[in-house]
């Protein structure tokens, strides 16, 4: 196998679209106005883009224009879900916030400190495959209960929580509820309405935009804390300068993952189911991390008995781009986090090795990436004697 690595770690961040980076190219050259520049053209066509833009987020989700507020990423974006609801209330009768054991740490970090400062955050496990148990999350809802957090799709097992129910028990005690669908955009069908959410997180980069841009849907009524002062825009909520090119560029990206949605959503797959059996075929007790079914297509994290993941990731590096679980995360050698939340055993937890696939990925990219992968049998049987 020659030439570069096949890219298969579609999760930590996806290539820029062709047509992306064409609705972005304006805005780094000629369009360069300030879109809060309200007295001349400069400024009218970078506000029009923006505009623009925030329509086609908002379009992705089912979500009204004025719903959006644009932010730097999905990570700015949970924290202003959550702070700016935790800051609205100043920690009165209502002070429990709740989140899972799975979650993003742009979420489970920011429940964490809010708890330090007086909130009480209550970090809920999950089931062996990953799922919340609705009766645990029943058994934390009460008139006190603030605000909950579940992400949609686990960024590093793919598995899909059921947010309508999760809504629907969390507005039966008057309680507000915050998704991170940062992993769910453009893989599955995403409706607001149908979620029943009052807070929902997006990031550009994992839907074929560029990096850098993000969005909060904030449902209408719902009211926040600005956590960024010193300017009015996105009507109070965020201060700052909102980039054009990158925000024409994360709308032109949900105009296409509209267009795609369900051909992409089949073309993973197909690639992936097919990458998982000729897997097994090599290595038997292959093990599969998360639901086996409610899971993102083109989502696989799967564990290599007798191989830490480092070692595996080390063996083939040369020809495939995967990765032993988040990015945010990658800095440190300790077995994934959202691995030891289902319950397995640290050195089973090690073994993780997180394979997505995109839009870009081709039948000849899960060829190689079989033919990397099935190698890595003898290589264990020699290394640890079986």
């Amino acid at each position: 196998m020659t030439g570069a690595p096949v890219y298969l770690d579609y999760q930590a961040t996806t290539p820029i679209d062709p047509s992306v980076r064409e609705a972005m190219m304006p805005f780094l050259g000629d369009l360069f106005g300030n879109p809060h520049s309200n007295d001349h053209s400069f400024g009218w066509e970078a506000a029009s883009a923006i505009k623009d833009a925030r329509a086609s987020v908002a379009a992705l989700i089912n979500a009204d224009d004025d719903e959006i507020v644009f932010t730097s990423g999905a990570t700015e974006s949970c924290n202003l879900g959550l702070r700016g609801i935790a800051n609205r209330s100043g920690n009165g009768q209502r002070d429990r916030i709740v989140t899972l054991a799975t979650e993003h740490p742009a979420v489970l970090e920011t429940v964490l400190d809010l708890g330090r400062s007086g909130f009480d955050a209550i970090v809920l496990p999950v089931a062996p495959d990953g799922i919340l148990n609705l009766g645990l999350l029943d058994d934390v809802l009460d008139e006190r209960t603030l605000i909950v957090s579940v992400m949609a799709a686990n960024n590093e097992i793919g598995v899909l929580q059921p947010i309508p129910e999760i809504a629907a028990r969390c507005h039966g005690v008057g309680a507000l509820f915050h998704t991170d669908a940062t992993q769910a955009a453009g893989r599955i069908p995403i409706d607001v309405d149908d979620w029943n959410v009052d807070l929902l997180s997006l990031s550009s980069h994992k839907v074929y935009g560029p990096k850098g841009a993000g969005a909060l849907f904030v449902r209408s009524g719902v009211q926040l804390k600005s956590i960024i002062t010193g300017g009015s825009q996105e009507r109070g909520l965020r201060g700052g300068t909102l980039p054009p090119a990158l925000i024409a560029g994360f709308g032109a990206a949900c105009e296409v993952a509209m267009e795609r949605q369900e051909e992409d959503r089949a073309h993973m797959e197909t690639l992936t189911r097919r990458l998982y059996t000729a897997l097994l075929d090599a290595h038997p007790a292959l093990r599969l991390f998360g639901h086996a079914e409610k899971r993102l297509p083109g989502s696989l994290n799967v564990g290599f008995p007798g191989l830490p993941a480092e070692e595996v990731i080390r063996n083939i590096s040369d020809h495939l781009a995967v990765s032993s679980g988040s990015a945010c995360a990658s800095a440190t050698s300790e077995p994934s986090r959202v691995l030891l939340a289902l319950g397995l055993d640290p050195e089973v937890a090690a073994t993780g090795v997180r394979i997505s696939l995109g839009r870009f990925t081709a039948a000849q990219d899960i060829d190689r990436a079989i033919a990397a992968l099935s190698k890595l049998a003898p290589l264990a049987q020699l290394d640890h004697g079986a």
